[in-house]
């Protein structure tokens, strides 16, 4: 509902610079959406194992190493060892950082082993999988039971319902009680106003406390895999990271002070704004702490807009909310028009404020346009932008058509157009409540999953090397040419370009100045053909190191450099 003042044909300096400042938002954010994401990072990916997937061992290893490209939290009874009978064999896991250890505390016979692990990633999503490799030689079969960490990945339903409740009540509190302070009147026009206001925000506090507090078991339960009978288990809890109870904890402490320091009828006084200001902005910062922001780069650039963007959905929201509840009283006199007027106001700036932090974070989170457009939760992503686009409209037609009519009204008939402002503001309130609905579902929904499966589309650039190993020629193929899984390609010919093979199969190890993959797993595709998948975490440069055995004696060693943009 914002309001550009405007007369006759032409245009006020205030208007010129208003239009420049439109001019400048438009600019940043077309910048933002056309320039690169580099250094976004999503929720934990594995990049090698000790031994590697389908290892063969003389021996069994004292231990096994899960290396990941970020910090891992570790979920009780998340990782168990089977033999191939599907008997568990006792082991000890511990998380360091990015690297999961497990040590086997028994002896093992030869056969096939298989670890499997669930652990939780720094953006609270968890993430499963398992291992396999044998001991001597492979087992004919394999018959492992189902674990916690096959339960799926997957948010449930109920546990977005629950976030999207606890984000509307938090954003409509904080909101509700921001306006009390800062656009009503502070003569005694407005005392009832304010009365009004203080149950409501009261209300809508109990509301987000009720699905902030709800959320933390259905969390639990979530990242760890586990039945709804577990909740009663001790371990359950303990296995929580501490942010996932301080959050809740501290917006709901947040909006109780916000709400309680709200005056019963009269004008609040400085101490008693300041302290409804203060809570109210605390209850917003905190979900910063938590999730996709938490987990993104650069870290306090995007918790910094994420606090920006929740701040002004509040102030829109909640300032709706209050409009329609007071507007009816206020339009009586001019309290009214002053109290839309200054509103509107500063809803053009949240406007633009919203605008430009929606932008960043989709930007930073999301990582690309391809996992806008191709993935989950960029369709998500974009299906809130889509809704929150018909606020935009409503708030359009407020702004230019609806209050112009109340302004110019006379004061015995402003009743018919302020009760058409009221029925429009609680229209846009809803479309917002939708927008906050979407919310509660992507925020437990990882874009890492689909971002990775957008990049291992064959559709990707791809690169291609060659060297020279005695007589036979090798190129070298990566593809894509992009952090992820990808795959890497090694196709060799003689002099006269015919499939050639070595005295050994070729091996390719991976290396680049922070990060060693290894030796990769290679897999025979066809005469001279090997492939072999990889996990590429970062940018940068990354060497291939090419090792082929010619002959008996012979063993020539090249490498050849992927610059990963």
């Amino acid at each position: 509902m914002t309001h550009w003042t405007h007369a006759g044909t032409g245009r006020r300096p205030g208007s010129v610079r208003r239009t420049g400042a439109w001019a400048l938002l438009l600019a940043v954010v077309w910048a933002l959406l056309l320039g690169p994401a580099n250094g976004a990072a999503a929720h934990a990916t594995l990049i090698s194992t000790d031994p590697a997937q389908g290892a063969v061992l003389d021996a069994a290893p004292e231990r096994v190493t899960f290396t990941f490209n970020e910090s891992v939290i570790g979920v009780p009874a998340g990782i168990k060892v089977f033999d191939a009978t599907g008997q568990e064999i006792g082991s000890t896991a511990t998380v360091q950082e990015s690297r999961l250890l497990v040590d086997l505390d028994e002896e093992v016979a030869d056969g096939t082993l298989v670890v499997v692990w669930r652990l939780v990633s720094a953006d609270g999503h968890p993430i499963g999988g398992s291992l396999s490799f044998s001991v001597g030689e492979p087992s004919a079969v394999v018959d492992v039971p189902e674990t916690s960490a096959d339960a799926g990945t997957d948010a449930p339903f109920v546990l977005g319902v629950v976030r999207a409740m606890g984000y509307v009540g938090l954003l409509v509190a904080a909101g509700v009680a921001a306006f009390s302070v800062l656009f009503l009147p502070r003569d005694g026009l407005a005392d009832r106003s304010r009365a009004r206001l203080r149950p409501v925000a009261r209300v809508a506090a109990g509301v987000a406390a009720l699905g902030w507090l709800a959320a933390v078991p259905l969390v639990a339960l979530y990242q760890l895999g586990l039945p709804v009978s577990a909740v009663t288990d001790g371990s359950t809890w303990t296995a929580l990271a501490a942010a996932e109870y301080v959050v809740p904890a501290v917006v709901v402490g947040g909006l109780a002070l916000a709400v309680l320091s709200l005056p019963a009828g009269a004008a609040p006084g400085r101490k008693q704004a300041a302290l409804v200001l203060a809570g109210s902005l605390l209850a917003l910062a905190a979900p910063s702490f938590t999730g996709h922001t938490r987990a993104t780069t650069p870290e306090a650039l995007v918790m910094g807009v994420d606090v920006l963007h929740l701040a002004a959905g509040a102030m829109w929201l909640g300032g709706l909310v209050a409009v329609a509840l007071v507007l009816g009283d206020l339009a009586r006199g001019d309290a009214g028009a002053v109290v839309l007027g200054r509103f509107s106001t500063w809803a053009a700036v949240l406007l633009a404020v919203l605008v430009v932090a929606g932008v960043v974070l989709a930007w930073r989170v999301a990582g690309s346009w391809g996992a806008l457009v191709g993935s989950d939760y960029g369709g998500l992503l974009l299906v809130k932008v889509l809704v929150a686009l018909v606020a935009v409209a409503i708030a359009a037609w407020n702004r230019f058509a609806l209050l112009p009519r109340l302004r110019t009204a006379p004061r015995k008939g402003r009743a018919a157009p302020a009760a058409l402002l009221v029925r429009t503001a609680v229209a846009e309130a809803g479309v917002l409540v939708a927008v906050l609905a979407v919310t509660g579902f992507l925020v437990d929904r990882s874009p890492e999953n689909d971002v990775a499966v957008t990049a291992g589309q064959p559709s990707a650039q791809s690169a291609q090397e060659s060297v020279e190993l005695d007589d036979i020629s090798a190129r070298i193929t990566l593809d894509p040419l992009a952090v992820g899984p990808a795959t890497l390609t090694i196709e060799m010919t003689d002099a006269a370009g015919a499939p050639a093979e070595g005295y050994e199969a070729p091996r390719l190890a991976l290396t680049s100045d922070e990060v060693e993959l290894g030796e990769v797993a290679l897999s025979s595709l066809g005469p001279g053909v090997y492939a072999g998948d990889i996990v590429l975490p970062t940018t940068g440069e990354w060497e291939v190191q090419v090792s082929l055995r010619t002959t008996e004696f012979d063993n020539p060693v090249k490498s050849v450099t992927f610059v990963v943009p």
